[in-house]
């Protein structure tokens, strides 16, 4: 197709238009072949057109669209992605809507990579109508889109939820907040174990399921397998040396055959035990067996005209099935649901450091690599407490080479700092390493460097009063800036679960991008 350039003295400017575009416009309007052509149509940045006829003294106003009306730069970028999505594959995964800077602008699953990617890039879609003006908006600024496979769409289900929480994409609107997916958890040390879904699980003496995507089968199956095994569900402390649990007068629960009652003494200890660990057992197994009876019911019941009865079994049987669609506690992990209340380890801890005014802000580092190679460093920021995400910095090393954890450490000090050297930016009050003793030294010296340099450029300096420290696995020893004895706080110190939370985020935010980082360049090789 050739262009039409028209030049209208009164507007002063140039309109260009495609011919079947043209047309098109004039079709939309209302226009037919036999009207005048002396109409200017005048295109803006944002999509939106207005035409102006000067027989009729009208002017008219719209909005183009993507499929419609595209610059020959949209042409090539959009068929610059559209080849590229053809090498996706076809099965479960994410996906990374990202600009000309490569900032990831939206993330997604999908069942289908290929499928589900290509459907914003189609000619014929309109997204404005099934997607919403955002995502219009989104797709005009993609540049490029990569993506990450994904076991399961459990996985991907999952994986998303955690990526978006950390990476924050401006264009994605939910899971932005620190909501997490329940988590089906057994309180084994307890004398008769209760069976629990929750949100906030326990921190020790419980074992946990999880986390599952849908918590409405998980309460659906939950209810048909205390039928089967007879477990509590109450939050009642009971004890196996109480003697007034003979006296205790059972709930509902038991007189309808759905709980063995140890609150009334109805079971030994262990009998109980023995229903728990079978019950484990069946968590744990593929549940053939249970489902295969279930399905010869179901057929039995079926065949008799019973169809009631097998459309309960067939829900049972949907709902048993249910128990595959949740991740691993370790893999997917999900750690606001686990923090504990700080209050009383930000008291103890200003006592530590010996600060005049309350800890509000610590920011954490770590780095991340392999044999030297895609090294990454984080940063995590916790205001009272709490992850603060909009403070989440990565960083990808770019002036060391090979493995040098105390040179990474140090360019990452350097680089998040230097606007706080400026007064741009607030210093926290915690600087907390993950390492030992030589890892502190080098975030110290680090600093030090910078400051001396600053002065002795005559630079605006904004002094810090900043508190560093570093606190090692394994032994888990905490290391302050000025000392070279490791301080020792118990196990269940707040004041060290807090730092050990810090820390643990800085790790797990530092390996979740490594990993991306490792998974893209293999991509990219093969």
């Amino acid at each position: 197709m050739g262009w039409n350039s028209t030049l209208f003295a009164d507007f002063g400017v140039v309109a260009l238009a495609d011919d079947g575009v043209y047309e098109w416009i004039r079709s939309a309007i209302g226009m037919s072949a036999g009207d005048p052509d002396d109409i200017i149509f005048l295109f803006f940045g944002d999509g939106s057109f207005r035409m102006a006829d000067s027989s009729r003294d009208e002017v008219f106003s719209g909005r183009r669209h993507e499929s419609q009306v595209m610059s020959s730069n949209d042409n090539n970028r959009l068929e610059k992605i559209r080849e590229r999505i053809k090498e996706f594959p076809t099965g479960p995964g994410l996906y990374f809507m990202k600009d000309t800077d490569d900032i990831v602008l939206y993330i997604g699953k999908a069942k289908n990579l290929r499928s589900r990617v290509s459907s914003y890039f189609q000619p014929s879609s309109n997204l404005e109508a099934s997607r919403g003006p955002h995502i219009v908006e989104m797709v005009n600024k993609v540049d490029h889109v990569d993506y990450l496979e994904a076991e399961s769409e459990v996985d991907a289900m999952l994986k998303e939820a955690r990526l978006i929480k950390d990476v924050r994409p401006l264009y994605n609107m939910d899971l932005m907040d620190d909501k997490t997916f329940p988590y089906l958890e057994i309180t084994i040390r307890e004398d008769f174990p209760g069976v629990y879904i929750t949100r906030k699980p326990h921190e020790r003496g419980t074992l946990l399921f999880g986390p599952f995507t849908n918590v409405s089968d998980l309460r659906g199956v939950l209810v048909e397998l205390q039928k089967i095994f007879k477990f509590r569900t109450c939050n009642l402390d009971i004890r196996k040396d109480d003697p007034n649990r003979r006296f205790f007068r059972p709930c509902l629960l038991h007189n309808i055959h759905q709980c063995t009652a140890p609150c009334g003494a109805r079971i030994e200890k262990d009998q109980y035990h023995k229903i728990i660990k079978d019950f484990v057992r069946f968590l744990r197994s593929k549940r053939s067996t249970i489902l295969r009876e279930l399905q010869q019911q179901m057929d039995e019941a079926a065949k008799s005209l019973r169809y009631e009865e097998a459309g309960m079994l067939r829900d049972r049987i949907r709902l048993i099935e249910s128990l595959d669609s949740r991740g691993s506690v370790n893999e997917h992990v999900q750690p606001e649901a686990f923090a504990s209340d700080p209050t009383e380890a930000l008291v103890k801890l200003r006592d530590i450091l010996q600060l005049p005014n309350q800890v509000r802000i610590i920011e954490g580092i770590d780095i991340a690599n392999i044999s030297g190679a895609e090294a990454v460093g984080s940063l995590v920021k916790f205001i009272d407490g709490r992850p603060f995400k909009n403070g989440y910095r990565r960083f990808k090393i770019k002036t060391v080479k090979g493995i040098d954890d105390y040179a990474m450490i140090a360019e990452v000090v350097r680089r998040r700092y230097k606007y706080a050297l400026r007064g741009e930016e607030l210093w926290p009050d915690l600087i907390l390493i993950d390492g030992g003793l030589g890892h502190l030294h080098a975030a110290e010296a680090a600093l030090k460097g910078m400051i001396v340099d600053a002065v002795a450029s005559g630079e605006p300096v904004e002094m810090p009063h900043t508190k560093m420290a570093s606190i090692a696995k394994r032994e888990e020893d905490i290391y302050l800036q000025g000392s070279t004895q490791p301080l020792k706080l118990g196990a269940h110190s707040p004041v060290r679960k807090l730092l050990q939370y810090v820390r643990d985020e800085a790790h797990r935010f530092a390996q979740h991008y490594h990993h991306i980082l490792r998974s893209k360049k293999m991509l990219n090789e093969g």
